[in-house]
């Protein structure tokens, strides 16, 4: 009996924002691995160790939560005026299936370094000191994302005093603007054409809802209309499989909705998209560090899922719904906002609180975002070569 070799794969694992993930160069991998098809996603699969029933991840690089069960790919951009492509994969922890349904907001924080680090961004780009913006093509939701990273004696700065809930230790700020962020996936910005919905979801129940294509698709609800306060931590959502098992059924029924689907069957083959998230007014709350956040250093709650799971922060690309859907008045994150023209929200999540912004425009009453923008960090774990068994 013959088996596959263990293949030696240059790659680099980085935490960008409040995830991790591992990071390809495209002309790195393997030739079968460079187009889109079952060889990229086995062996994407068996780096990060997945499927596996017990849910851990022991032998690949994930680690076994949504934020950190992440594949990246990045090549020299074949758009006009790009620096980079950017290809991210999410990948399932207990399913053989890798999501290229849309985009990792956070890891998108670390785009830039590891394009410049890697050689992929012109050397004449680069300064001395100072800050590079580099110009990245999202390829999943083919949109433009600037990242504008420090730069010290020539090479990417990643140490600083930049403090991001969720992260346990502060590093470089690194601002991020997502240039256009409406995903035109679902049709539009608002894919029903409504800023709010009556969501009917058989079995569980019917409930107002914002469903909105920017950063990544994601169904919005008041948490008070489906029990809840809005300060939840993982916990009390995690350790619920009833709880879980509605939230996933609201989030099948809103994908038909949306337009993202056709069938609720076709959801399980779309883990990754979309997000549900629930909003409320501000309140005190102990973040998952214990830390006291007060309602009168935030505009709002906020709590979303990913894969499954309430995440532990917030998703990037979440925080770009959160900020367009804030800048539109009357959707229910406007609303729990306080409503009116917001141009930028600061919302609590499970370990703290984050600020996003959005410029949002009304022509002839269809409603547009110019850009969104976060700040994040990012910094390189460990760079080498990755041993995956493959061929």
């Amino acid at each position: 009996m013959s088996f596959a070799p263990q293949i030696k794969v240059p790659a680099t694992y980085i935490r960008g924002g409040t995830s991790k993930g591992v990071f390809f160069k495209l002309d790195d991998l393997p030739a079968t691995a460079q187009v889109a098809g079952e060889a990229r996603d086995q062996l994407l699969l068996r780096v990060i160790g997945s499927p596996d029933p017990y849910g851990k991840q022991t032998d690949g690089m994930g680690g076994a939560t949504s934020s950190t069960s992440k594949t990246v790919i990045v090549s020299k951009s074949a758009e006009p005026d790009h620096d980079v492509d950017y290809l991210f994969g999410q990948v399932s922890i207990d399913k053989a299936f890798v999501d290229w349904s849309g985009n990792c907001g956070n890891l998108s924080a670390a785009v830039g370094g590891f394009a410049i680090t890697s050689g992929l961004v012109n050397a004449d780009r680069i300064p001395a000191d100072g800050l590079v913006s580099v110009r990245i093509w999202q390829a999943n939701i083919r949109k433009t994302i600037i990242a504008h990273v420090p730069i010290t004696n020539g090479a990417v700065q990643e140490t600083g005093d930049f403090e991001l809930d969720g992260v346990t230790f502060p590093a470089a700020e690194v601002q991020l603007d997502f240039m256009n962020p409406a995903d035109e996936e679902g049709g539009s910005m608002f894919p029903t054409g409504n800023v709010v919905d009556e969501l009917e979801v058989p079995g569980v129940g019917t409930f107002k809802a914002t469903m909105i294509n920017a950063g990544i698709p994601t169904i919005f609800l008041n948490a008070a209309d489906i029990g809840y306060t809005g300060a939840e931590l993982q916990d009390d959502i995690n350790n619920d499989d009833a709880a879980l098992a509605r939230f996933e059924t609201i989030r099948a029924w809103g994908a038909v909705r949306m337009g993202l689907i056709d069938d609720i069957a076709e959801a399980a083959a779309r883990q990754h998209t979309p997000k549900v998230a629930f909003v409320a007014p501000s309140a005190t709350y102990a973040a998952s560090s214990g830390k006291s956040v007060a309602a009168q250093d935030i505009d709002l709650l906020v709590r979303a899922l990913s894969m499954g799971k309430l995440h532990h922060a917030m998703m990037g690309t979440a925080a770009v719904a959160i900020g367009t859907a804030a800048a539109i008045p009357g959707t229910l994150v406007n609303l729990a906002a306080g409503g009116g023209e917001l141009m930028a929200v600061r919302f609590g999540h499970p370990s703290g609180t984050l600020r996003v912004g959005a410029e949002a425009t009304n022509t002839s009453g269809t409603w547009a975002v110019i850009k969104a923008s976060m700040s994040r960090s990012a910094r390189v774990l460990m760079e080498g070569w990755v041993r995956v068994p493959f061929g």
